[in-house]
């Protein structure tokens, strides 16, 4: 099936959080892969906001939206616990942030998608190094990461939104020059 991914809007949004909603009533019938909490983290606010900075990105399948990711320089404070590899200033590396596929459209090959994306978008935005977290037991993310040749780099306790405890896990790819 074809897919588009592209630049979310705010026209976006509420198919955004109904992605967002669909894996975490998924994970409750299932078990978790992802430590984020309905109501908590992700939220149709963390997509608005996103959509009102430029820096949501929507991947639509037949039409409708069925993976979301966040794309910017904003590196949480918990990130300095990392052993770094890559010593790129703020400005050059882009953070990936709730990567998030629908159940309905998964194991289409649509995480590799978004993640091969958000490379070719730090390389024509000027970055060198792409760097993201995960929760330590989410396995599908961290072998995806894996597999696509990220590095891990470290890992720290952390609390999501302020709100969720969990341990996180660190990666980063160069894709760019330093």
């Amino acid at each position: 099936m074809a897919y588009t991914i592209r630049k979310g809007t705010a026209a976006d949004v509420p198919a955004v959080a109904a992605v967002y909603d669909a894996l975490l009533q998924y994970e409750e019938a299932h078990g978790t892969t992802t430590g984020w909490q309905a109501g908590v983290y992700p939220t149709a606010v963390v997509a608005e906001g996103a959509a009102a900075q430029g820096t949501l990105f929507v991947l639509e399948d037949g039409g409708a939206v069925g993976a979301a990711m966040i794309l910017n320089h904003v590196q949480a404070p918990e990130y300095a616990a990392a052993g770094w590899q890559y010593g790129a200033l703020p400005e050059q590396v882009l953070v990936l942030h709730t990567l998030c596929i629908s159940p309905r459209v998964a194991r289409r090959g649509y995480g590799r998608a978004m993640v091969q994306y958000a490379e070719d978008w730090a390389v024509r935005t000027g970055c060198a190094v792409v760097r993201l977290d995960t929760w330590m037991h989410n396995r599908p993310a961290r072998s995806l990461y894996e597999a696509l040749g990220y590095r891990l780099a470290g890992a720290s306790p952390a609390k999501l939104n302020g709100l969720i405890p969990l341990e996180l896990v660190f990666y980063e790819k160069a894709v760019g020059r330093l």
